[in-house]
This record gives structure tokens, C-alpha cells and sequence, in this order.
């Protein structure tokens, strides 16, 4: 896996150089490319923030390379459903993906998967990152982390989470383990029936998703503890990253990226990862992603590669340490 993991990066390396070539290589001119449509896969269901994701940057993607970039939500199975349908698409520039953070945890959660993530995709571009809110409803006597963790410690309280193995469920052991605590876990299904038991107070704590809490965080019915990730939120800047409160692990961020099939080809690689990045920068983009509580990023291969390499072990040892399977 580590040798897979190596050749990744280094195949990803050079394809930032080879989108300064531009499309004058002699197979490219020979058959332009994009000379058809292109299928855009999401693997979660229309309407969510991964869809409207996909569809913000599909819809100028299309506009660009002058064909149809055609949206298909292919939800199931954490995203593996979508993911595999990519996996096993031809390499020829015409199947995308758009992941997100899920695709490199669940190697670690499940003992079977249909695919390599190393092997079977190619990275174009990080898209945005996103960060998880630790937060209480206002019931709950605490202002702040210090003391949070104090009444954890003095009585058993509970934590909510998207489901088990998602992000906010790796969160939640995560801060299990390092503060010591007994917080026992109740898995919801998905971010919209968590939220409303935060709001309701039904729920002593949760990591939730920046944009699954951005319509509420006017609300004044939660507080906000703490963020994951290396730096803090822009828009809350007031809220301390885990770091900066003695809890370490918490620095992986959450992320949406642009993938083909494994070996695609590095010229129609380097052109859709060069246009990509180009739109997500565009002030009207990136003003939209912002306000779904989203940092954007627009990078090369090589960098979204890195980000892959490095956060995957990461998940992994959360995963471990918490003796978390899936079926």
C-alpha cells in the first residue's frame, strides 16, 4: 500500500508541470479532447451539499471545454457505489468523480473494498476543504472546552454523530481517547435529524460539518466549543481549533476533490485539474462555496495527492485506536 500510496505522488507530480504544455501533445491533437460528454458522478443523493458541490463546478467545467458535463447522483454504501462506478470506468477522461472525505476512511472501516483508492482513481484538484464544529445546545453548563470536558468527567454525558464511521463519529472517539471521557455515542441518520436534536437539546454534544450548522449558527441555540482542522474558520474566528486547546489529532480537514479513473490520461489530467482550479477561484464561486461554510481551494494533482497520503493514515489510526468495523 505504501508503494502504491509512493507511485500515486509521483505520478500525480507531473501532471502540475504538464498543464503548462497545454493540448498541443500529437495523440491530443489528433482527437481533441473533450470531443463528447462528460459523466460528472456524485456519489451521494441530489440536493446535498456534496450535489450542489459537483453541480457548481460541473456547470462551469461544461462551459469551458464547451461540452455537457452531466451530473449523476449514484448514492449507496458511504459513497463506494459512486466511487467504484468511477473505478471501473474507462480512463479516457470522460468519468468523473467528486469525493469527498469518506473515500480514504473507508478502506480502514471496511475489510472488503471493491476498489484501491491509490490504484484505481487519479487526483485532479481539491475543490474545498471543511471543517467540524464541536458543539453543545445551550442547556448544557458549559461555555468552554475546559469546562465541557470537567462535566464529561464528573458524569456520563452523549455525543451525536452523522452515523457510524462517519467523520463526526471519528471525531467523537477521537476526542474520547484524548481527553479521557466517558461520552457515549448515538448515531443518527445523517446531519439534517442530528442538527434538530442539537437545536432541541435532545443531545449533550456533536461534531457537526461547518455547513450542516452555517443556517443555525445565528440561531443562539448551540454553542461552538471548538474546530477541527490546522487553522481556524474565517467566519467564526472567535472558536479555537483543537490544537490550540492541548488536544492533538484533530488537524485533518474534511474535503471535496476532482478524481478520474486510475491512469487517465496527463494532459486531459492536467487540463481539467489547470480549469478546475481556475473556476473554484472565481469570486462568484468561491463567494458560493463560502457561504456553504466551505474553504476554497482549486489545487494541482500533486497537491490533493499529498492530502490524501498524508490524512490517510491518520483516519486509519483513529479508526484502529477505537476499534471501529463496518459490515
Amino acid at each position: 500500500m505504501q508503494q502504491s500510496r509512493r507511485n500515486w505522488l509521483a505520478q500525480a507530480g507531473t501532471l502540475a508541470g504538464a498543464a503548462l504544455l497545454g493540448t498541443t501533445g500529437r495523440a491530443f491533437a489528433q482527437q481533441p479532447y473533450p470531443s463528447k460528454p462528460i459523466r460528472l458522478i456524485v456519489p451521494y443523493p441530489a440536493g446535498g451539499g456534496t450535489d450542489t458541490v459537483g453541480r457548481l463546478v460541473g456547470q462551469r467545467l461544461a462551459e469551458v471545454l464547451g461540452q455537457p458535463v452531466v451530473v449523476e447522483n449514484k448514492p449507496g454504501a458511504s459513497g463506494m457505489l459512486g466511487n467504484d462506478t468511477v473505478a471501473k470506468a474507462p480512463a479516457d477522461g470522460y468519468t468523473l468523480l467528486l469525493a469527498i472525505t469518506a473515500m480514504i476512511q473507508s478502506p480502514s472501516l471496511y475489510k472488503r473494498m471493491p476498489y484501491d483508492v491509490a490504484r484505481d482513481f487519479t487526483p485532479v484538484s481539491l475543490i474545498a476543504k471543511s471543517s467540524d464544529l464541536f458543539v453543545v445546545p445551550n442547556r448544557v453548563p458549559a461555555s468552554n472546552m475546559r469546562e465541557f470536558l470537567a462535566l464529561a468527567k464528573s458524569g456520563k454525558l452523549s455525543y451525536g454523530s452523522y452515523g457510524n464511521g462517519t467523520s463526526s463519529h471519528l471525531h467523537g472517539e477521537l476526542l474520547r481517547q484524548q481527553a479521557g471521557i466517558d461520552l457515549a455515542h448515538i448515531p443518527y441518520k445523517g446531519a439534517a435529524p442530528l442538527m434538530s436534536d442539537v437545536l432541541g437539546g435532545q443531545v449533550d454534544s456533536a461534531f457537526v460539518d461547518v455547513t450542516s450548522a452555517n443556517p443555525y449558527l445565528g440561531s443562539n441555540k448551540f454553542k461552538i466549543l471548538g474546530i477541527t482542522g490546522s487553522q481556524r474558520y474565517k467566519a467564526l474566528p472567535n472558536v479555537p481549533t483543537f490544537g490550540e486547546l492541548g488536544l492533538k489529532g484533530f488537524e485533518p480537514n474534511g474535503w471535496f476533490g476532482l478524481f478520474l479513473p486510475g491512469g487517465a490520461p496527463k494532459e486531459v489530467t492536467a487540463r481539467l485539474a489547470a480549469e478546475t482550479a481556475r473556476i473554484v477561484k472565481l469570486p462568484e464561486i468561491s463567494q458560493k462555496l463560502a457561504g456553504m461554510g466551505l474553504q476554497p481551494v482549486g489545487s494541482t494533482p500533486q497537491e490533493l495527492a499529498e492530502v490524501i497520503s498524508g490524512d490517510m493514515p491518520k483516519w486509519a489510526r483513529i479508526v484502529r485506536d477505537a476499534n471501529i468495523q463496518l459490515d
